[in-house]
């Protein structure tokens, strides 16, 4: 991980949104694809023939982390359910009912673009649902915030509080972070507040590129790791969680989603 927050060129935020555009197009494609009976392995394949086909290059495949037992061997992070980040795709056949949180990260002529959503599997019920919109709103009102001269803190802090009063919780071992010619780079940018993170606060400026993803679950926030492998993080009640991500600069009009498509 590069050291110290590095703000981007208009130039560079271009070319990030191109790589962004990728990401939206993969995640379009899951979106349309994800039905029960379906794998999250075949939706892990057309995820990497597409970014193939694009020209570029899988963020995830291949990351190493510090207890994993293997490096991570997929373009997609397939998370189903209680399963909050880092889901391995493989066998795992979708049910009608599910929720499903695909994250998809790409690098394209030397720049990334990260995003994630929470897809339905056919019907759901009405809890889940509420649980999707919320994540997905607090995403949405992180954006919306966003301005130059801001300290992330007060945007972290009307996250956290809008989960909450949605009854729901705000996961804390995983933070969204910087991003640029590397998939993480400083800062870290959490979606709660606390006086531990408010030692590492950080004032918005233009240039600055932030991968922001609420992981938000129905239950307690504690998370811990599914297996032996140390990839699928899974909630510590077992209760659903959501995740919705956007890599987004600031602008000195406010911000710019590089991840929308546009």
């Amino acid at each position: 991980m590069k050291r110290g927050i590095i703000l981007k060129s208009s130039r560079e935020i271009e070319v990030m949104r191109a790589a962004g555009r990728v990401v939206h197009q993969v995640l379009e494609q899951v979106r349309a694809a994800a039905r029960p009976g379906m794998t999250t392995a075949q939706l892990n394949d057309e995820a990497e023939r597409l970014i193939a086909e694009a020209g570029g290059v899988a963020l995830f495949k291949g990351v190493e982390a510090p207890r994993a037992r293997f490096p991570f061997p997929a373009a997609l992070c397939t998370s189903v359910n209680e399963e909050v980040v880092h889901g391995v795709p493989g066998d795992r056949v979708l049910l009608s009912g599910d929720v499903l949180s695909v994250d998809c990260g790409v690098k394209l002529n030397g720049y990334c673009g990260d995003s994630a959503v929470t897809l339905p599997i056919g019907p759901i019920t009405e809890p889940n649902q509420k649980l999707l919109q919320v994540t997905q709103e607090t995403l949405e009102l992180a954006i919306a915030e966003i301005r130059p001269g801001r300290r992330w803190s007060e945007i972290a802090r009307q996250m956290q509080e809008y989960v909450e009063r949605h009854g729901f919780t705000v996961v804390r071992e995983f933070v969204g972070h910087g991003i640029g010619q590397e998939m993480h780079e400083d800062p870290k940018v959490p979606n709660y507040y606390d006086r531990f993170q408010a030692r590492s606060d950080f004032e918005l400026r233009p240039g600055l590129v932030l991968a922001i993803e609420p992981m938000v679950n129905m239950g307690t926030c504690d998370v811990e790791y599914k297996d032996l492998d140390f990839w699928t993080v899974v909630t510590r009640d077992r209760r659903w969680s959501a995740h919705f991500e956007h890599t987004v600069a600031v602008t000195e009009q406010g911000a710019a989603v590089l991840t929308g498509g546009t």
